[in-house]
């Protein structure tokens, strides 16, 4: 399957294809993988991405999916990339990761059907949802900075086209240990569906990107873990996570909460009993 990839090359964004651990530019320039500065493989437009959909994931919070999916929107300015550093801002402390399958368009998408969609699709790459949930309890319904602030949508390490999302495993590791285990086929409503979905009424231009939900086990990270999305097929995105070099303001807005809303959803809590959570063991 092909793959291409962005790079800095020489000061300058590049769209490389992997040959073996090298990766080529149309030129003919050549740097080895692990020496290349990444970047996130497309340029979308705009990121949506779904809030539920692998049903090991719904199982853990004991609740109903509704009959069709909902949505949030990740802001461009949070793009991030293969061995980017992902910010958790001073005075913050729930940072989770999320590994997904991120679908990239490849033809502009408008009232399209379920069976049209894969027309209009360049590829996937690896993705991982991260969300900052010490402002759930002010942006719970937007996901706006908890889903949005800076660094927290990386994609990469590529973009794969020809790809089945049929039964592929996804895997995120955190430093090593695997942390997340699932699979596409768990997913209640496919790639074809929900970009379908989308398009009804918000066109998807070349570049855009729609993340794919992610299944159980999300869980905070900390400054100085490395965490790793797995998914077959399509590589792994690797990124670690740093303090960021100044607090978040508090002359102006909602501050960081530490409510039973925040640690029920960061710790992976019972979202039937929120608030009344039963005590550790």
């Amino acid at each position: 399957m092909p793959e291409y990839r962005r790079i800095l090359l020489d000061g300058a964004a590049v769209q490389v294809t992997v040959d073996g651990d090298e990766l080529v530019a149309g030129d003919g320039r050549r740097v080895k993988t692990d020496d290349a500065r990444h970047l996130p493989p497309v340029v979308p437009s705009k990121v949506i991405a779904v809030h539920l959909n692998h049903r090991s994931r719904v199982d853990e919070f004991r609740i109903q999916l509704p009959d069709t999916p909902t949505y949030f929107h990740k802001p461009t300015s949070a793009l991030n990339s293969h061995q980017g550093a992902v910010v958790r801002p001073e005075g913050c402390k729930w940072l989770n990761y999320e590994g997904e399958v991120a679908i990239v368009i490849g033809k502009t998408a408008r009232n399209i059907s379920p069976a049209e969609a894969g027309e209009h699709i360049a590829g996937y790459t690896v993705a991982n949802d991260y969300g900052l949930h010490d402002f759930r309890d002010t942006d719970a319904g937007s996901m706006l900075r908890v889903k949005g602030s800076d660094t927290l949508c990386p994609l990469g390490p590529g973009l794969v086209t020809d790809w089945d999302f049929h039964g592929k495993r996804l895997r995120t590791y955190v430093n090593g240990e695997v942390v997340q285990d699932g699979s596409t086929d768990e997913m209640k409503w496919d790639m074809h569906y929900l970009v379908a979905d989308i398009a009804r009424t918000i066109t998807l231009h070349p570049g855009d990107v729609l993340l794919s939900g992610t299944p159980a086990n999300s869980r905070p990270v900390q400054p100085g873990d490395v965490v790793e999305v797995e998914v077959e097929g399509l590589g792994r995105l690797t990124n670690h996570v740093v303090t960021g070099p100044t607090p978040v303001r508090t002359d102006v807005g909602a501050q960081p909460t530490e409510s039973e809303e925040v640690l029920s959803t960061a710790l992976g809590g019972d979202w039937e009993f929120r608030g009344i959570r039963p005590p550790k063991r």
